[in-house]
This record gives structure tokens, C-alpha cells and sequence, in this order.
């Protein structure tokens, strides 16, 4: 789509008003007026972005994809903005068409008839890749998909069948070794590292004993956690290891029958099950076995 004098695709044309000070107005018509597109500069290079249209959002998508090139190429900008209600999806939907990304949720940022609400953040800067492209396309889906945490934890034992648990810094309940992946790190080099770094010692890897979802949880968003095999050592094992002393206070072997009320209740559900048949792939959903 390329922006001609006066702003149009063969299709809308949008007419700019003159500059009012830090405000640009586009009237937007198709053989009859639909509304209007307003810029309102808010930083040096920066404008936010607004629209009153009818005719749907097929409408409103066309708009601003022109008046995004005219602000680029025309007025010089670097970055515009648009600010919508995370419930009103059909306005996020012309927001991602229209090759704005999602950038986050300021909580409470606005008071409507004495309500706070939240306010989703979409973004696009003048060297994003355009929105018909591949990965223009890709970007702005990438930015709108879900995301989950995934969690890496190793299963470490002894030849008496013990597992190794971490006592740690932030909360009662006795932990694996272990932590959440982080982007672009792939879940056993997660492992490896969050071992390395709380226990001195990066242990093989010998395969995946459970991959588990959970649930929201005490302020936690869900996630996928993944349970690894750190295979069956002698107990002379704890010897060799090196709590960092900050996160990691104490690390002792425990019999499965003692883990209940020592380890969260998900672990209590699911340690012992897969340290008793540690010889299979266990597929869970909070800890209990999928049927």
C-alpha cells in the first residue's frame, strides 16, 4: 500500500488537516465522510495515535496503515502509539492489522466514570518491517500469542532412593534444584545453568522423567514445568556440592514417604509417583497424571 496525494490507497482517502499545534487530524472518506484518524505528538519524535471511524475495522486498519506512512515519511516521526482498553479487542485487532505490536498493560492508568482501568499498550517504529511482510506479520502475532513460563527442575537421587532437595531463601517449602528457563535458552540448558549456579555443579541430564502444567498460582501466571533425570548418585554427592548461601541456604536428601509437609502440596502429589517409576515419561496437569 503506498500513500499519493491527498493520502490514499485507491480505496479511503484521508485528508490532513493543517498542523494544530502538537495535533494532526486526517478526515477519512469513501465516497462519503467516515470519521477521522488524529496524531497528537507526545515526545519529540513520539505521536500517539487515535481514531473515530464507522465502516468496521476494515476501515479503521486501512486508515491507519496510510497515516502511519505519512507520519513516517512525511512528518518525520519515529515512533507511534496507540492506547486501547485491553477488553475491546476489535480495537487491539486494528491495532496488530495495522502493524502496531503489543507492548504491555499499565494497570490502573486511566479513571472512566470513577473506575480505574487498564490501558494496553501497542507500538510500531519506523523500522519495524512492514505489516504485509513475513516477518512484519510474524512480529506483531508473536507480540499478541500468549506466553508461558517454563520451568526447568532436575531430579536428583541416591542409591536409597532419597531425592535431593534445595531449602531456599524465599520460601518454606523445600525446592528441587532448578528455576525458570530463560528467553531463548532452551529447558535442559536452563537446568544446567540453574544448577550450576545454585549448587557449584551442573549434573548430566539423563533424559525428561514428567513434563507438568500448572495452574495460576499465588500471584504466578500459569506455566509448563519440566522435571529432568539427574540421575542416581551416592550419597557422598551432597559433599561435592556448594550452596550459593543466597538462594540456596541447605541441601539434604529425603525419603519420598517424608516429603509431605516438607515440599509444596503439587510436589507432594508428584514426587513420589515419579520417584517411585522413575523409568517413565509422566504427562500431568498440576501434579496429577493426564487420563
Amino acid at each position: 500500500m503506498t500513500a499519493v496525494d491527498p493520502l490514499s490507497d485507491g480505496d479511503l482517502t484521508l485528508r490532513p488537516s493543517p498542523p494544530n499545534g502538537e495535533v494532526t487530524s486526517f478526515a477519512v472518506d469513501h465516497g462519503e465522510a467516515l470519521g477521522t484518524v488524529e496524531l497528537r505528538r507526545t515526545s519529540p519524535g513520539v505521536a500517539l495515535v487515535s481514531w473515530a471511524l464507522e465502516g468496521g475495522p476494515g476501515v479503521a486498519q486501512q486508515a491507519l496503515r496510510l497515516v502511519s506512512e505519512y507520519a513516517f515519511g512525511q512528518l518525520g516521526l519515529e515512533r507511534l502509539q496507540v492506547e486501547v482498553d485491553p477488553e475491546l479487542h476489535s480495537s487491539a485487532r486494528v491495532a496488530i492489522r495495522s502493524g502496531f505490536r503489543r507492548e504491555g498493560v499499565l494497570r490502573g492508568a486511566v479513571l472512566i466514570e470513577g473506575e480505574r482501568r487498564d490501558v494496553a499498550i501497542y507500538g510500531r517504529r519506523v523500522d519495524d518491517p512492514r505489516p504485509d511482510t513475513v516477518t512484519g506479520w510474524t512480529a506483531l502475532m508473536d507480540s499478541a500469542l500468549p506466553k508461558k513460563r517454563v520451568i526447568a527442575h532436575v531430579v536428583v537421587r541416591d542409591t536409597g532412593g532419597r531425592v535431593l532437595l534445595c531449602q531456599v531463601s524465599y520460601k518454606k517449602d523445600l525446592e528441587l534444584p532448578g528455576g525458570v528457563v530463560e528467553p531463548d535458552e532452551d529447558p535442559a540448558t536452563g537446568a544446567s545453568r540453574e544448577m550450576e549456579e545454585e549448587l557449584g555443579t551442573a549434573l548430566p541430564l539423563l533424559g525428561v522423567l514428567a513434563i507438568d502444567w500448572l495452574p495460576r498460582w499465588e500471584g504466578w501466571g500459569d506455566a509448563v514445568e519440566i522435571l529432568y533425570d539427574g540421575g542416581v548418585h551416592d550419597p557422598s554427592l551432597i559433599d561435592s556440592l556448594r550452596p550459593d548461601g543466597f538462594e540456596i541456604r541447605d541441601i539434604q536428601w529425603h525419603a519420598p514417604e517424608e516429603l509431605a509437609g516438607l515440599v509444596s502440596p503439587l510436589n507432594a502429589r508428584r514426587l513420589p509417583m515419579v520417584l517411585a517409576a522413575p523409568d517413565r515419561l509422566y504427562n500431568l496437569s498440576n501434579g496429577s497424571p493426564i487420563t
